[in-house]
């Protein structure tokens, strides 16, 4: 899928991304190891995700649309149980039973999360900005996501300046450690 225009079309090709994940993972046989590989692409694909909207998207929200910060705490308290969720998965084996569980667990949490963000918050924003900030938004998340952590880290900070300033240095450890160990690689 491709990348690219405002934050919104930016954002809404990583959820499809996500979901066809999930659906590849549950695709594959009860216990193989590709699951495994496959939920380290998933976790790669939603951390930096999150990070991304954590650092822009919610900060505009707060600024720009009405109620905006009540709607940003909910959408970074649910980025919070997925990231505990997917620290969790991060040492389970494919044939463990939990592994079915916390995938399955992602999937409901994700697939809420972004329902709420496109039939919501989506709408709010593109009613709140200007076409030009949108696009100029849309810059800025696919920026971070470049440099952005590939592991959950739930103790991270997740508002600006924290997470802006630790972000990409948590993130380049994060990507040293997955090209030593072939981590996200098919």
């Amino acid at each position: 899928m491709g990348h690219g225009g405002n934050v919104i079309a930016e954002l809404t090709t990583d959820h499809r991304e996500i979901v066809e994940l999930f659906a590849t993972i549950q695709d594959q046989p009860v216990g193989d190891v590709r699951r495994r590989k496959l939920a380290d692409e998933l976790t790669i694909e939603l951390v930096r995700h999150s990070v991304a909207e954590e650092m822009y998207l919610y900060p505009a929200v707060r600024e720009h649309v009405d109620g905006g910060d009540d709607i940003a705490d909910k959408e970074i308290a649910d980025h919070s149980k997925v990231e505990q969720h997917l620290k969790e998965l991060a040492g389970v084996p494919a044939d463990d039973p939990r592994f079915e569980n916390l995938v399955a667990l992602l999937r409901l949490e994700v697939t809420e999360h972004v329902r709420d963000e496109e039939n919501r918050l989506f709408p709010l924003l593109e009613t709140a900005c200007s076409p030009e900030a949108l696009v100029e938004l849309g810059g800025k998340v696919r920026t971070a996501k470049k440099t952005a952590p590939t592991r959950p880290h739930p103790s991270a900070p997740d508002a600006p300046p924290g997470n802006k300033l630790l972000g990409p240095g948590t993130g380049l450890v994060d990507r040293a450690r997955d090209l030593l160990t072939g981590r996200g690689k098919n």
